[in-house]
């Protein structure tokens, strides 16, 4: 049988990967934690651990969560000054509140669908050549990190924690704010902007179609 949580040694292997990653290697944090995985996480078998690490794991396993996020931090980098602080707070906030609405809830169709006009609305604001004012663009991300939080909750699977998965959701949602704070750079804001609301057009159409 596969062991049902994480040992003392791999649960500070993890906790040292997270404390080390710098933002040079966002893309091998997926690629690390899933490594550092035992059998039973994949396979949901239950226990707080799993529960926790299930939330480290989801914003990286949905796209459209994984862009949403860096693109709010993203956007604080270029915004500067507090909102550094106070665009990715209101996410992480939002989100662990739609997060514990959700958690038992069914899948409802809106959430995909503002899930794709969230990346459509942050890639045109990561995009514009004019900044937004600070209170539409905290309310924005607000609405559409709820939007993201309750998706989240609704396809936590019905053996995990809610507390223990919304924390992990909270540091890995910080840790990619954190990244994409440091990465924004104006040349790196004009391109993704482009693609962050390319890809939501295209999910958006082909929820539309289907």
């Amino acid at each position: 049988m596969p062991p049902t949580s994480f040992t003392p040694g791999q649960t500070n292997e993890i906790a040292g990967m997270l404390a080390r990653m710098s933002p040079r290697t966002p893309r091998l944090i997926l690629s690390s934690l899933c490594a550092l995985m035992p059998a039973t996480v994949m396979a949901h078998a239950g226990g707080e651990a799993h529960s926790f690490m299930a939330g480290v794991l989801h914003p990286l396993l949905g796209l459209d969560h994984l862009v949403a996020i860096l693109a709010v931090g993203l956007l604080a980098g270029h915004y500067g000054g507090a909102m550094r602080l106070w665009l990715p707070t209101c996410f992480v906030t939002a989100m662990a509140a739609g997060a514990t609405f959700g958690a038992g809830s069914a899948a409802q169709p809106f959430t995909e669908i503002g899930l794709a006009l969230s990346l459509i609305a942050f890639g045109l604001a990561l995009h514009s050549k004019r900044s937004l004012r600070a209170t539409p663009l905290i309310v924005s991300t607000a609405v559409f990190a709820l939007v993201h939080g309750l998706a989240h909750g609704t396809e936590r699977a019905g053996d995990v924690s809610t507390l223990p998965f919304i924390f992990g959701l909270i540091l890995t949602t910080a840790t990619l704010h954190a990244i994409g704070v440091v990465l924004a750079r104006p040349t790196l804001l004009k391109w993704s902007g482009r693609a962050i609301s390319l890809l939501g057009i295209v999910v958006l159409g082909t929820l539309l179609q289907s």
